[in-house]
């Protein structure tokens, strides 16, 4: 008899950036990949074919309770707000969890780096944690096995 296997969770992960791992991330986007179709007809064809066109990412948002830690945005944003791109450009990836803790899935990023900081929406009538969002760029995304 066949094991059954039950999808992951959402809620169990970790980011990489520069092989460092960081945790306490409160959502985290995983972008979406397509590829275009270009239509293309030569002059005697009746018909349009599909050809492979641009393949295109989106980006990563990583969204996090504000702490007096700035390690991200002084150390990567700035970089970015300093004009050294070529430093700000870092190898990342997304890891998911297991129920039992163990990496199961991972999503790798080449060349990523931030291209917007906001700052927390502060409000005296609730008691919502105060969330800190980082967009960023990169230029390839791969799902590996892991």
């Amino acid at each position: 008899m066949a094991t059954r296997k039950d999808p992951y969770r959402g809620y169990r992960f970790l980011v990489e950036i520069d092989g460092i791992v960081q945790a306490g991330f409160s959502e985290v986007t995983v972008p979406d990949s397509s590829t275009d179709a270009v239509d293309y007809r030569e002059g005697t064809d009746e018909f349009t074919r599909k050809l492979l066109g641009q393949t295109k990412h989106g980006n990563i948002s990583l969204k996090w309770g504000i702490t007096d830690s700035l390690e991200l945005y002084e150390k990567w944003y700035k970089l970015v707000q300093q004009g050294k791109t070529s430093s700000a450009r870092k190898k990342m990836a997304i890891i998911l969890m297991n129920e039992e803790g163990t990496a199961s899935a991972r999503w790798e990023f080449d060349n990523a780096w931030p291209i917007k900081y906001k700052a927390p929406d502060l409000s005296a009538k609730g008691n919502d944690v105060a969330i800190e969002t980082l967009e960023i760029v990169h230029e390839g995304m791969k799902r590996v096995k892991v």
